[in-house]
Parts: structure tokens; sequence; C-alpha cells
């Protein structure tokens, strides 16, 4: 994941230049973490399990770029957008915070976080700064997923074990267009740069959801005002919603004896949304709540009103109503 979170202050002044040294430590090491462990995920795309000694696969990382270079340029594209942003804006903003998950997520990271201190005072600052993150990871996503795709080819899901990443109306066209129509039992076996853009787009769906801090929630609250605390609560509980949805459509069928996937791969596949829905509790508590505070009153222009409402309908093309399954 990645958002753009502002942090509670008592000041609320947004100086620029606040006379502190700028401190870039912790931000290299996370970052100089998460690129071995992207590449690490991506070595076992491309290879496989290796066996043999934890010095012997740490070796053959290098093997994963197919997958780690094309993911890390979106994360990097995406943090620099609503950094850059921020910067034309003159609010104080952090450079992106990596987070390294080797083994523990499938793709290396959860992506970034940008701290910016103090409140965002105007409601364009709020929208360019919430919408350039999505945006620019997106422009580099598209030629991605679009390489990959041509890249990957069409085959049978007969093997015993596999994993169905989630489908949506965007990744669907460009399926349709790179690789042509797929038959029954059929899909397509993913090229290790095409999963990058398949994360990349499931990256800035999270991050779209308008909903809070995220990125989503920015645009929102730029687009609505105040009307956007509600929604933003209603699309919370559509996340548990969500929840129930995949929990009914995966172990129902193994209680019903309809299915012969096992317990544990039906629950697993069920959980994504509930654990994002406790995940953006826990935003909450971190950021000071679920709502934004006030900007000054103003109006967004033409412009940056199309750019907004492009944003949500970017964030319903992506929309994954089940992004991670395990058969």
């Amino acid at each position: 994941m990645t958002d753009s979170r502002q942090l509670p202050s008592s000041d609320d002044a947004l100086d620029f230049d606040d006379g502190e040294p700028v401190k870039y430590g912790l931000n290299l090491l996370l970052f100089a973490l998460t690129v071995p462990s992207v590449f690490f995920a991506g070595s076992l795309y491309v290879d496989g399990p290796v066996g043999g000694s934890l010095t012997r696969q740490l070796l053959g990382i290098w093997r994963g770029w197919p997958f780690a270079v094309p993911l890390l340029a979106i994360l990097l594209a995406h943090e620099f957008g609503h950094y850059v942003a921020a910067r034309v804006h003159r609010v104080p903003a952090s450079l992106p915070y990596f987070i390294p998950l080797p083994q523990l997520s499938p793709f290396g990271t959860m992506g970034a976080i940008i701290a910016m201190r103090g409140r965002i005072r105007s409601r364009a600052a709020l929208l360019d700064i919430g919408a350039a993150g999505p945006i620019a990871g997106m422009v580099v996503a598209l030629p991605v997923m679009a390489l990959g795709l041509s890249w990957s080819h069409v085959g049978p899901n007969t093997a015993p074990h596999y994993t169905q990443e989630g489908q949506s109306v965007l990744y669907w066209l460009m399926k349709r267009i790179f690789v042509g129509p797929i038959g029954a039992g059929l899909d397509v076996q993913l090229h290790a740069t095409a999963l990058a853009g398949w994360v990349g787009f499931l990256i800035t769906m999270i991050n779209m959801l308008p909903w809070g801090q995220l990125d989503g929630g920015h645009i929102a609250f730029a687009l609505f005002g105040d009307r956007q605390h509600r929604f933003a609560r209603n699309i919370r509980h559509c996340l548990l919603a969500l929840f129930g949805y995949n929990l009914l459509k995966f172990c129902l069928p193994v209680v019903l004896h309809r299915s012969s996937m096992s317990y544990g791969f039906a629950i697993g596949s069920s959980l994504f949304w509930l654990v994002w829905w406790g995940f953006t509790g826990i935003i909450a508590r971190v950021s000071g709540g679920a709502e934004h505070p006030p900007f000054e009153p103003s109006e967004l222009g033409p412009g940056r009103r199309l750019i907004a409402w492009s944003c949500l309908v970017m964030f319903a093309l992506l929309f994954m109503p089940t992004p991670w399954a395990e058969y």
C-alpha cells in the first residue's frame, strides 16, 4: 500500500523551510531493504522456489529483475508524484518510507507512505497531491502491463494448486487487446513483468479507495467537501460487505461439498477486504481520524474537477471484487 498521510500537528502553518536539517537516512535504509526483498519475490515468480542453502537463494535473486525493476519503477513514480506535487504547493512532505516485507508479502513490499506535517489548507493542493501519485504510477503501470501481456501466453489452469489474480475492467480490456479471446478452462499465464503491472493496478486501486487519508480520500474530499465524511463511513462498511461476499463465494461451496477447495484456501481467499477494513482502522488511529481537516473556502476549476472525476472513474476501472484467490 501507499498513502499520502497528513500527520496531526499543533501548528497549522505550512512553512516549507522550518529550519530543521533534512534527514534521509531512514528513507534510504528502508528503500535499500525493499529492493532485495522485491527482487527475491520476483525470483520466485521467474524460477520458482529454489532448493539449497539461503546463500544460494540470495545469490539468484538478480533473476527477479523482470518483476522487480518494473514494480519498483511504478512505486517510485507513484510516490514521487505525491512528493513533487507537495513541493510545488510548498507543503512540507517527507520522502517516501518504503515498507519491505520479505516472505510476508508475495510481492516483497507493502509499498510506501509519505508523511505531511500540518494540514493542507488549499483545496487545489489537496487534489493535486492526492491525484499526482496514482496518475504518475499508472503512467508507468500501463506500458508495463502492455509489455508484460505481450510476453505472456494462454494456457490451461490444470495445476493442483494455482493462484488467480484479481480481475478488473481495465485488466480484462488489456488482456482482450494484447492476448485476445480466452477460452473456457484457460487463462493468461502471466509473464513476471505483466505480474508487476498487475501489482501496480492493485496498489493503485487500494490507494484510490475514497476513504480517509488514502489518495482517493484526498481526491474525494477535495471534490465533495464535508459530504465525503459520510461517504467515507459507508465505504468502510462496504469493505466488510466485500469480505462477506468473498466468504460466501469461497466458503459456502466448500461447506456444501460443491467445491474441492480446502477450507484453508477458501478462508485465505476471503480475507483481503477484512484485512483492509482493519488496516483502515489503524490508519484512522495513527492519523487522528478518518475525517479530513477543513480547507480554506475555494472552488475547484473545471480542469481540476475533470481530473478528480477521472481519478474516481479510474478507481472503478481498477476495482477488483476478489483481488487474490488460492485454488
